[in-house]
């Protein structure tokens, strides 16, 4: 799980922070496999330089990037982009777009309709605390369904060169 501000209370490592992923597998056969695991994850998540550095150090997206660092079958991120600039929103959905894609359960709360809309393969909008619409991503964010959730007119295009819907609202 990667919550909105991810901190550790004590100094550990980046590579401590990883390795506290493995801890289902302590005292199991799958033990044997903890460091190729712990080095594969921060290979992907791309952190290997952060492995001796306080997990404190880093910047928000790169802390990020080494909670995402993980060997498991389910991730639940809320808000991961959030006070990211461009570049590490984008790494942090490809890794989440990379984990999902090689067969693991992601699912991501955000307010980024772009992202959502590049990334996710199904989204669910809430409007008042229910449920507004779900389904396949390109069949909910609609012009719509958004400008009716917001209250403001919303245009969802297809840009040239673009595999994704691009959300603008009225301004």
């Amino acid at each position: 799980m990667l919550p909105q501000q991810h901190t550790v209370g004590f100094s550990f490592t980046a590579r401590e922070v990883v390795e506290m992923g493995r801890s289902p597998w302590l005292r199991t056969p799958h033990e044997i496999d903890d460091a190729v695991a712990v080095a594969e994850a921060m290979e992907l998540c791309d952190v290997e330089r952060f492995a001796d550095r306080p997990f404190a150090s880093p910047s928000g997206g790169e802390r990020a990037r080494v909670a995402l660092a993980q060997d498991t079958g389910i991730l639940l991120l809320d808000e991961p982009t959030a006070a990211l600039d461009l570049r590490h929103q984008e790494d942090v959905m490809r890794i989440a777009r990379t984990r999902a894609d090689a067969g693991c359960a992601v699912v991501v709360v955000m307010h980024d309709l772009g992202l959502a809309a590049a990334y996710g393969d199904r989204a669910v909008i809430l409007c008042e605390g229910r449920v507004h619409s779900n389904g396949p991503t390109r069949d909910v964010i609609t012009s719509g369904a958004l400008s009716e959730v917001y209250g403001l007119p919303v245009t969802v295009i297809d840009l040239p060169g673009t595999t994704h819907p691009v959300v603008v609202p009225a301004r």
